[in-house]
């Protein structure tokens, strides 16, 4: 990972240098890094055949990012801030014991965190709703019963995880084991083969080797359907069925049947994360291309590493099946031994462009950095 940190810092430097405070970064590369084509957001033709390279605004949100990269989010979740400009709605809800509930809106773009506590005061509060920003409706609720869990999962206890953000008190989700999340009627998201990003902040240092840590696109019926039904990012130490590099932890894709590192195992090049906020991507390139991809970054300062960049694990991934629910904190088959803290990710439909990516990582940064 060292190595690949390098190189990319030595290609990106001239334009990334400042990013944390905000920039425009451009790049004409159209796809995944390594040469493999990707999907739109990328550089157009201009006189003479040359390439003009595409420009996205890093201290715009990340949803509004991936829109200018032809891509827009169709899932947006987050108790920390507003992802996307275009946003009003309340970011989650929470919920008291008698059943009574309040909606935790924003404040300059980040949590009205106050709202909680006077509404809970001494009493514990659960997080009944993390809702959509993307607009799409895409809310996320606790996960029903499914394959591997018959009870279904718990709501996260709304005030376990208290953080400041850019000078800002607020609540992450926190999601130890039980605890877990879905959206089995999810719209817009990506099905079959068809392309998808997928990115999510978490604490580095709150995890387990249980199954499975995840947030993104998952079975509409709570059960393992196969290799392939499955694309989303996972972070944690599991080595049931495959490995980085070292000890771990890792960010890693979510195929089902498989957490991926890479397209075999152990994937050394994908080595241990020990940030205190961890940005993790995975990416599923356009039908056909048996093409997928992670990224992994320091959410705090820098560049995104890109451990993985190449051809699904075997022909049983392709093409993918995937199916277009959406999960947090839980496995495809609604397995949730996982522990872990999450404080945003987002969805889209669409394989983007290096550029946009190193765009968002650079907000990012912005917003949690101390």
């Amino acid at each position: 990972m060292k190595t690949r940190r390098l190189s990319n810092e030595l290609l990106l430097v001239a334009t990334l240098g400042i990013c944390s405070v905000g920039c425009q970064v451009t790049s004409s590369n159209s796809g995944g890094t390594g040469g493999t084509a990707g999907g739109g957001g990328g550089a157009g033709s201009g006189a003479g055949g040359t390439t003009t390279p595409k420009t996205f605004d890093s201290t715009k949100p990340p949803c509004d990012i991936y829109k200018d990269d032809g891509g827009p989010c169709v899932a947006a979740h987050s108790t920390i801030r507003v992802l996307s400009s275009s946003y009003t709605g309340p970011l989650y809800q929470v919920r008291k014991s008698d059943g009574t509930t309040k909606d935790i809106v924003s404040a300059d773009g980040f949590a009205k965190a106050s709202d909680q506590d006077d509404f809970c005061g001494e009493e514990t509060c659960t997080i009944s709703i993390i809702y959509d920003q993307s607009g799409q409706g895409n809310h996320l609720t606790k996960a029903p019963p499914g394959q591997a869990k018959k009870t279904g999962a718990k709501e996260a206890i709304a005030n376990a995880l208290p953080v400041t953000i850019s000078g800002h008190n607020v609540y992450g989700e926190h999601n130890p084991a039980g605890v877990g999340y879905r959206n089995n009627t999810a719209k817009g998201t990506a099905t079959g083969d068809n392309p998808q990003t997928v990115y999510m902040i978490v604490g580095g240092s709150y995890y387990n080797a249980g199954c499975c840590f995840d947030y993104g696109n998952a079975e509409t019926n709570s059960a393992d359907n196969g290799e392939g039904t499955m694309e989303a990012v996972y972070f944690g130490n599991c080595i049931i069925w495959n490995k980085g590099g070292g000890d771990g932890p890792w960010i890693m894709g979510d195929l089902e049947n498989g957490l991926w590192a890479g397209s075999s195992t152990p994937w050394e090049k994908n080595g241990p994360v020990n940030y205190k906020y961890v940005t993790g991507l995975v990416k599923g390139d356009a039908a056909g291309k048996n093409h997928w991809a992670i990224k992994v970054g320091n959410a705090q300062d820098g560049q995104l590493d890109t451990p993985f960049d190449g051809t699904r694990p075997s022909s049983r991934y392709n093409p993918m099946r995937k199916e277009g629910a959406i999960i947090l904190g839980t496995g495809g088959d609604n397995t949730n031994v996982a522990q872990g803290n999450f404080f945003e990710g987002i969805m889209t439909a669409h394989f983007s462009s290096d550029a946009a990516d190193n765009a968002v990582q650079a907000n990012i940064v912005s917003v949690y950095k101390e």
